[in-house]
């Protein structure tokens, strides 16, 4: 079975990199939180304006990956990928927009796969429904606050990180041999950095990012 991440995790992860931003002049702080958890996801968005004055960017990247055919009908990791990969997704959004739309000036980036672009079965099938769907909402929510808030999905391919170890049993290895073709984080970063960077009356609408070499 595969186990959710729990929150505070990663949260010396998030300290170092605090640590590297602030031996550089720079000031951050680090939030640990449950993305399924909607009135925790609130009260960090309420936390980072308290502590910052305003929120500008907000990155949806919480995601797992349990890859299992549809037959071992394992409803307890759909209802974990719905939660953290589609609600949690639908939490950030929530937290953040009403001031984004006041403010008018502000940026949601929302980490969906090349799996929302193309069904990856078998064994990918509900990990591609959630990721279609954050595409689709992400392209929605683009046409409705277009005008003062800027939407981007982002839809990387084989990228090195914790989610390939999100699946477990007889899929694990599969997926494994399959990221040995991954890309570095940082390739996915300098993505989002582009997007970001651009002017306000320009908006990246999607990026397709994956290893040259990965044919899906």
């Amino acid at each position: 079975k595969t186990s959710p991440q729990k929150p505070g995790q990663f949260k010396d992860r998030l300290d170092e990199v605090v640590a590297d931003i602030a031996s550089s002049g720079g000031t951050a702080r680090s939030y640990a939180l449950d993305v399924t958890d909607k009135s925790a996801v609130q009260s960090v968005v309420a936390a980072i304006i308290a502590d910052f004055g305003r929120l500008d960017v907000l990155i949806n990247n919480a995601g797992l990956m349990p890859i299992r055919p549809m037959a071992e009908v394992n409803t307890d990791e759909w209802d974990q990928m719905i939660d953290v990969n589609l609600k949690g997704t639908l939490y950030g959004i929530a937290a953040a927009l009403p001031g984004f739309l006041e403010q008018g000036s502000s940026h949601i980036i929302n980490l969906s796969s090349v799996a929302g672009i193309k069904v990856f079965a078998p064994g990918g099938t509900v990990y591609s429904g959630t990721k279609f769907a954050v595409s689709a909402i992400s392209e929605g929510l683009r046409h409705e606050v277009g005008e003062k808030v800027r939407v981007t999905s982002i839809e990387p391919g084989a990228v090195e990180s914790d989610l390939k170890f999100t699946t477990s049993g007889t899929a694990a290895e599969t997926v494994l041999d399959f990221y040995k073709q991954a890309i570095p984080a940082a390739s996915v970063a300098r993505a989002i950095a582009f997007a970001v960077e651009q002017p306000d009356d320009v908006d990246v609408n999607a990026i397709v990012i994956r290893p040259t070499a990965q044919q899906f």
